[in-house]
Protein backbone atom coordinates (compact mmCIF):
# COMPACT_ATOMS: atom_id res chain seq x y z
CA UNK A 1 0.00 0.00 0.00
CA UNK A 2 1.30 3.33 -0.91
CA UNK A 3 -0.18 7.03 0.45
CA UNK A 4 0.01 10.00 -1.32
CA UNK A 5 -0.57 13.23 0.47
CA UNK A 6 -1.01 16.87 -0.29
CA UNK A 7 -1.27 20.16 1.77
CA UNK A 8 -3.65 22.97 0.73
CA UNK A 9 -1.35 26.07 2.35
CA UNK A 10 -3.95 28.52 2.37
CA UNK A 11 -6.62 26.11 4.83
CA UNK A 12 -3.62 23.72 5.92
CA UNK A 13 -6.18 20.46 4.76
CA UNK A 14 -4.62 17.32 3.85
CA UNK A 15 -5.77 15.30 0.91
CA UNK A 16 -4.94 11.87 0.85
CA UNK A 17 -4.58 9.00 -1.80
CA UNK A 18 -4.51 5.25 -0.92
CA UNK A 19 -3.14 2.75 -4.06
CA UNK A 20 -2.41 -0.93 -3.35
CA UNK A 21 1.08 -1.72 -4.19
CA UNK A 22 4.00 0.34 -4.80
CA UNK A 23 3.08 4.11 -6.46
CA UNK A 24 3.72 4.76 -10.25
CA UNK A 25 2.54 6.79 -12.98
CA UNK A 26 -0.58 5.46 -12.97
CA UNK A 27 -1.55 6.08 -9.21
CA UNK A 28 0.29 9.56 -9.31
CA UNK A 29 -1.99 10.53 -12.45
CA UNK A 30 -5.08 9.67 -9.97
CA UNK A 31 -3.95 11.68 -7.15
CA UNK A 32 -3.42 14.51 -9.38
CA UNK A 33 -6.83 14.29 -10.93
CA UNK A 34 -8.40 14.26 -7.55
CA UNK A 35 -6.60 17.62 -6.49
CA UNK A 36 -7.10 18.68 -9.88
CA UNK A 37 -10.87 18.55 -9.26
CA UNK A 38 -11.00 19.85 -6.07
CA UNK A 39 -9.22 22.89 -7.45
CA UNK A 40 -11.95 23.06 -9.90
CA UNK A 41 -14.60 22.82 -6.99
CA UNK A 42 -12.59 25.47 -4.62
CA UNK A 43 -11.83 27.92 -7.98
CA UNK A 44 -7.96 27.56 -7.45
CA UNK A 45 -5.99 28.46 -10.81
CA UNK A 46 -3.29 27.03 -9.73
CA UNK A 47 -1.53 23.74 -8.32
CA UNK A 48 1.98 23.67 -7.17
CA UNK A 49 3.21 19.89 -6.36
CA UNK A 50 6.84 19.52 -4.47
CA UNK A 51 8.15 16.02 -5.30
CA UNK A 52 11.11 14.12 -4.78
CA UNK A 53 13.02 12.26 -7.61
CA UNK A 54 10.54 9.18 -7.25
CA UNK A 55 10.62 7.34 -10.75
CA UNK A 56 7.06 7.89 -10.75
CA UNK A 57 7.17 11.77 -9.90
CA UNK A 58 9.22 11.89 -13.23
CA UNK A 59 8.41 9.36 -15.85
CA UNK A 60 8.26 10.51 -19.21
CA UNK A 61 4.85 9.60 -19.40
CA UNK A 62 3.48 11.36 -16.59
CA UNK A 63 5.33 14.78 -17.40
CA UNK A 64 3.79 13.97 -20.94
CA UNK A 65 0.32 14.41 -19.76
CA UNK A 66 1.63 17.22 -17.67
CA UNK A 67 2.80 19.20 -20.25
CA UNK A 68 -0.53 18.31 -22.34
CA UNK A 69 -3.17 19.16 -19.29
CA UNK A 70 -1.47 22.74 -19.12
CA UNK A 71 -1.88 23.84 -22.36
CA UNK A 72 -5.36 22.40 -22.35
CA UNK A 73 -6.13 23.90 -18.43
CA UNK A 74 -4.22 27.11 -19.93
CA UNK A 75 -7.04 27.54 -23.04
CA UNK A 76 -10.05 26.18 -21.08
CA UNK A 77 -9.56 28.39 -17.53
CA UNK A 78 -9.30 24.84 -15.68
CA UNK A 79 -6.27 25.21 -12.59
CA UNK A 80 -2.68 24.50 -13.94
CA UNK A 81 -0.41 21.90 -12.58
CA UNK A 82 2.86 22.95 -11.32
CA UNK A 83 5.58 20.65 -10.43
CA UNK A 84 8.76 21.26 -8.68
CA UNK A 85 11.38 18.79 -7.99
CA UNK A 86 13.40 18.85 -4.93
CA UNK A 87 17.20 18.77 -5.00
CA UNK A 88 18.00 15.12 -4.19
CA UNK A 89 18.64 14.00 -1.07
CA UNK A 90 16.68 16.81 0.62
CA UNK A 91 13.32 15.78 2.02
CA UNK A 92 13.32 18.33 4.33
CA UNK A 93 12.55 21.39 2.16
CA UNK A 94 9.02 19.54 1.40
CA UNK A 95 6.49 21.03 3.52
CA UNK A 96 4.67 18.05 4.06
CA UNK A 97 7.15 15.64 5.47
CA UNK A 98 7.03 16.91 8.96
CA UNK A 99 3.81 15.99 9.09
CA UNK A 100 4.16 12.24 7.84
CA UNK A 101 6.52 12.12 10.29
CA UNK A 102 4.23 13.27 12.97
CA UNK A 103 1.46 10.86 11.55
CA UNK A 104 3.66 7.95 11.11
CA UNK A 105 4.58 8.12 15.58
CA UNK A 106 0.54 8.69 15.82
CA UNK A 107 -0.94 5.87 13.60
CA UNK A 108 2.18 3.32 14.00
CA UNK A 109 2.20 0.59 16.18
CA UNK A 110 5.22 -0.49 17.41
CA UNK A 111 5.18 -4.42 18.74
CA UNK A 112 2.57 -5.54 15.44
CA UNK A 113 1.52 -4.60 11.91
CA UNK A 114 -1.62 -3.01 11.17
CA UNK A 115 -3.81 -4.29 8.51
CA UNK A 116 -3.86 -2.15 5.52
CA UNK A 117 -7.59 -1.47 6.32
CA UNK A 118 -7.04 0.22 9.57
CA UNK A 119 -3.89 2.12 8.81
CA UNK A 120 -6.06 3.52 5.89
CA UNK A 121 -8.56 4.53 8.82
CA UNK A 122 -5.84 5.92 11.10
CA UNK A 123 -4.20 7.88 8.93
CA UNK A 124 -7.59 9.42 8.00
CA UNK A 125 -8.04 10.15 11.21
CA UNK A 126 -5.11 12.04 12.15
CA UNK A 127 -4.76 14.06 9.15
CA UNK A 128 -8.87 14.41 9.72
CA UNK A 129 -10.27 13.80 6.26
CA UNK A 130 -11.55 11.33 4.00
CA UNK A 131 -9.34 9.77 1.31
CA UNK A 132 -10.48 10.43 -2.58
CA UNK A 133 -10.85 9.04 -5.93
CA UNK A 134 -9.89 5.13 -4.67
CA UNK A 135 -11.90 2.69 -4.67
CA UNK A 136 -10.03 0.55 -2.27
CA UNK A 137 -10.44 3.18 0.74
CA UNK A 138 -12.00 3.15 4.12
Amino acid sequence: MACYGAVRQDTQQTYLYFSNGQPNSEETWLFIMGLLATARQAEIRVVVMIWDHATWHKSKRLRQWIRAYNLAAKKSGQPRLLTFLLPRKSPWLNPIEPRWVHAKRKTCEPDGELTAQELKRRLAAHFDTEPFWNSQTI
